[in-house]
């Protein structure tokens, strides 16, 4: 999307022209939705600053540019090498306190640029300018100091802002990114927003009643910085408890240490721990690899303390049943009451590769037409063979997830110098993945990949897992195994 002359844009009368002279300036794909409001409140900014500096009929602005994954929209952005000047439209009938809110949002998107930002609002029907002031205070300013500003910038950005703004930068994880959790350095998607709050609404109505609620979505969909909101939100009111059973123990001893109103627990092995105090409420990280007898035992604890229960996991639906089976998602959604959420839109893992993982493990015969220009294949006959490709991408930035299985020699796959363990690599992300697929995987008569002799099924789980951690490349080392490659192959050429 391109910046478009905004004083040119409001010469015509009308939203439908407007929206349709919009998106040939801009080049966007779809035709805006513009209202009337909006429309006449887009040209009385226009003249006001006309009438302050003719050159305002230069100027360029990036129009309605919208966040899709996050849900976030900005009405006008200005961008040069060095500031951006950002401008919201209200028509009226919004309290000052609702503007601030919104500026203050706006200033942390923004703030990733580096650039320096200035922050007004117009409410067209009052004439009104507000500006958010550095301090975070909304104060009243004036169409000649909007005017000076935009004066003072060079000219407009002239590339897609989409370029500017990586979606991906405001998704965090609060065991990877502590710091920035605690200083609620992130905002939440609109469809996150959406499930807190009415989860947050069946806590309410269930009026001290044990209530079992749940979300899942696939990897990148934020689950757990949602949960962890959860619990910031929960624990301003009652005590709350966090049960996590991935394999990031240093960095929750981190966060109950440093954040005193939730209590976390390591749950090694699947163990439920004995817990410090009465709670109100539990919640359950990485759900998904519980087993039945770790969940009556929170189910116990539950009825013990009448605490609620939230669960966050990944149904991983494109893996074989035998793999998932009696555990995580299918014990959770069979338990009687449950209410179950489902997060849609993926931030950080992109849809090419979410598509090639997704065909990767079940080959389903399907006729598919995509290119996978982020995905690399080698070719293996030995370990030798298998560490001078891993030596080769790991110098190109790749990080190298490993897990070693049963039965396989650890030799030199574990001397790559960018590498780290499978259950290590949860709730981390890299923008380059490299994983090792060994002689034992091979793909079942339903097409589901296996790991072969139900030797070790946690095989085919990890390797979904580390795959999806990347964010932007994957590469795939074969070793030794040819029926694997040829079903690979049939994925990237269809």
């Amino acid at each position: 999307m391109k910046a478009v002359n905004i004083y040119a844009l409001t010469r015509i009368e009308g939203p439908e022209r407007q929206a349709k002279l919009e998106r040939q300036m801009s080049g966007r794909s779809k035709t805006l939705k513009i209202k009337e409001w909006e429309t006449a409140g887009l040209k009385r900014l226009t003249e006001r600053l006309y009438e302050r500096n003719r050159d305002i009929a230069d100027y360029s602005f990036f129009y309605s540019f919208n966040m899709p994954k996050l849900g976030k929209e900005f009405d006008l952005i200005r961008v040069d090498e060095e500031s951006i000047v950002n401008i919201e439209l209200k028509s009226g009938n919004v309290s000052d306190e609702a503007i601030r809110r919104q500026l203050l949002q706006n200033r942390y998107y923004l703030a990733t640029t580096g650039r320096n930002i200035a922050f007004y609002t117009y409410v067209s029907n009052d004439d009104r300018l507000l500006r958010l002031s550095n301090s975070g205070r909304l104060v009243e300013a004036g169409f000649d100091e909007l005017a000076e500003t935009l004066a003072k910038q060079k000219e407009c950005y002239a590339g897609n802002i989409e370029d500017l703004f990586k979606e991906e930068e405001y998704l965090i994880s609060p065991l990877t990114d502590p710091g920035r959790f605690l200083r609620r350095e992130y905002f939440l998607t609109y469809q996150q927003r959406d499930i807190e709050k009415q989860m947050l609404s069946v806590i309410s109505e269930a009026r001290g009643e044990i209530c079992i609620q749940g979300f899942t979505g696939l990897p990148g969909t934020g689950k757990t910085l949602l949960l962890y909101d959860l619990a910031m939100q929960l624990s301003e009111n009652a005590a709350v408890c966090v049960l996590h059973f991935g394999a990031h123990e240093k960095e929750l001893e981190q966060l109950d240490e440093r954040l005193k109103r939730i209590d976390f627990y390591y749950c090694d092995n699947g163990a439920v721990p004995e817990v410090k105090r009465d709670y109100r409420m539990i919640l359950v990280d990485e759900g998904h690899k519980i087993n039945k007898d770790t969940l009556d035992r929170i189910l116990a604890l539950s009825e013990r303390l009448r605490a609620g229960i939230i669960i966050s996991y990944d149904r991983e639906d494109m893996m074989s049943y035998e793999v998932i089976k009696n555990t995580g998602a299918e014990l959770i959604e069979q338990l009687p009451g449950f209410k179950g959420y489902k997060l849609t839109n993926r931030i950080r893992l992109n849809s090419e590769l979410s598509s090639f993982i997704s065909m990767l493990m079940h080959v389903s015969g399907r006729a598919h037409h995509r290119d996978y220009p982020s995905v690399r294949v080698m070719y293996a006959g030995n370990e030798e063979e298998t560490y001078g490709f891993l030596n080769m991408l790991t110098k190109e930035g790749y990080v190298y997830i490993r897990d070693v299985h049963p039965g396989q020699s650890e030799g030199v796959l574990e001397n790559s110098l960018m590498s780290i363990e499978a259950s290590a690599a949860q709730c981390r992300e890299f923008d380059s993945v490299v994983m090792l697929v060994d002689e034992k995987f091979e793909y079942d008569t339903d097409g589901y990949l296996r790991y072969r002799a139900s030797e070790n099924e946690e095989a085919v789980r990890h390797l979904y897992h580390g795959l999806a951690r990347a964010k932007k490349r994957v590469a795939l080392i074969i070793k030794s195994n040819p029926g694997v490659l040829d079903n690979i192959l049939y994925i990237l050429q269809g």
